[in-house]
C-alpha cells in the first residue's frame, strides 16, 4: 500500500509542477495556497499539530489556532508552487521578490572564517541556502531525504543544482562529512527545529525536546561563530531574508547551554510569526 501511495504522490507532484509552471509565478502561488488550505489538513496528524501549538502557547483560543493553521497550510501550498521556479530564483529572474537585511554579513563571512548557519523551516526555507551560496560562500547544507524515494528523486537533484550543490544527509555519517568540509573552509548550514534521535533533550518552549547538538559541537571543536538566518514571507509572494547578529560563545560554555541559546533564538522567531513555521513535525515526541 505504501508503494502505491508513494507512486500516486510522485505522479501528483509531477503533474502539479507542470501546471504551476504553465500558470506563472503569481497565479501558481495563489493556486498553491488554495490547494494547501483545502487539502493540507488531510495529510498530517491534527492531534500532533494541536499538541505542538498547546506547548507553544496554551492560552491560544480556538480561533487563533484556526488562523495560524490556515496560514500555515497556505504557506505549504505556496512553497510547493514555488519549486518549479527555483531555477528562476537561482538565475536572478525573480530577484525583485526577495529583499535582504544585514546582507553585508555574507561578505564578512566570505572573506573570513567559516561559520555555522542556523535556521528553521520558515516560509520558503529553501531560498536561504540558495542566497548564501549565490553570494560566493562555500556552503554545505545538512538535509533529511524525503521518505518517498520517488519524490525525493525529483527534489534532491533540484536542490543540488539550484539551492546548494553540497548536500549532506543528516546522521552520524553526515556529521563526519560536515567536519571534513568545514576543515577545508566550507561553512555549514543546518536546520535546528526538527527532532533528532541522536540529539539531547533541551528545553524548547519550556518543554524538553530532542535537539540537534551539531552547531554546539562545532563551536566547542573549532571556536567558530554561529550565524542565525531566517526568512519571512510578506505580501504573499515576496520574501525578506535576515541575517541576525552572530552568536559567539566563550570557551566555558557547554553543549547544553549553547544548544539552549540556539533554541531560544528559534523561539523568538516563531513567536514573531507563528503561522510561517511548520507545525506538523512532532517536535516533542
Amino acid at each position: 500500500m505504501k508503494l502505491i501511495r508513494y507512486f500516486c504522490e510522485y505522479i501528483l507532484i509531477i503533474t502539479l509542477f507542470c501546471l504551476f509552471k504553465i500558470l506563472g509565478y503569481r497565479i501558481a502561488s495563489e493556486f498553491g495556497c488554495f490547494l494547501g488550505k483545502t487539502f493540507g489538513p488531510f495529510f498530517r496528524s491534527k492531534k500532533t499539530i494541536k499538541n505542538n501549538l498547546i506547548k507553544f502557547d496554551n492560552s491560544l483560543t480556538s480561533q487563533k489556532i484556526k488562523n495560524i493553521l490556515k496560514e500555515m497550510w497556505g504557506n505549504y501550498g505556496r512553497i510547493l508552487s514555488e519549486y518549479p521556479y527555483i531555477s528562476s530564483f537561482r538565475k536572478g529572474n525573480l530577484d525583485q521578490y526577495i529583499k535582504f537585511e544585514n546582507k553585508e554579513k555574507l561578505e564578512e563571512i566570505k572573506n573570513g572564517q567559516p561559520v555555522v548557519f542556523i535556521s528553521a523551516h520558515f516560509s520558503n526555507f529553501e531560498l536561504m541556502a540558495m542566497a548564501i551560496e549565490k553570494s560566493g560562500i562555500n556552503l554545505c547544507a545538512v538535509y533529511r531525504p524525503l521518505n518517498n524515494k520517488m519524490v525525493n528523486s525529483i527534489m534532491e537533484p533540484l536542490r543540488k543544482k539550484y539551492i546548494c550543490k553540497n548536500q549532506i544527509k543528516k546522521g552520524i555519517n553526515g556529521v563526519r562529512e560536515s567536519l571534513k568540509f568545514f576543515k577545508k573552509g566550507a561553512s555549514i548550514a543546518i536546520m535546528i527545529d526538527q527532532r533528532v534521535s541522536e540529539g539531547q533533550k533541551i528545553n524548547f518552549f519550556s518543554e524538553p525536546a530532542y535537539t540537534t547538538t551539531i552547531p554546539a559541537q562545532f563551536v566547542k571543536k573549532f571556536g567558530c561563530k554561529i550565524q542565525p538566518v531566517h526568512i519571512e514571507r510578506y505580501n504573499k509572494i515576496n520574501f525578506k531574508i535576515t541575517f541576525d547578529e552572530q552568536l559567539v560563545f566563550n570557551e566555558n560554555a557547554d553543549i547544553d547551554s549553547i544548544s539552549l541559546k540556539l533554541n531560544q533564538w528559534l523561539e523568538s522567531k516563531i513567536r514573531k510569526n507563528p503561522s510561517q513555521w511548520i507545525w506538523t513535525h512532532n517536535r516533542w515526541k
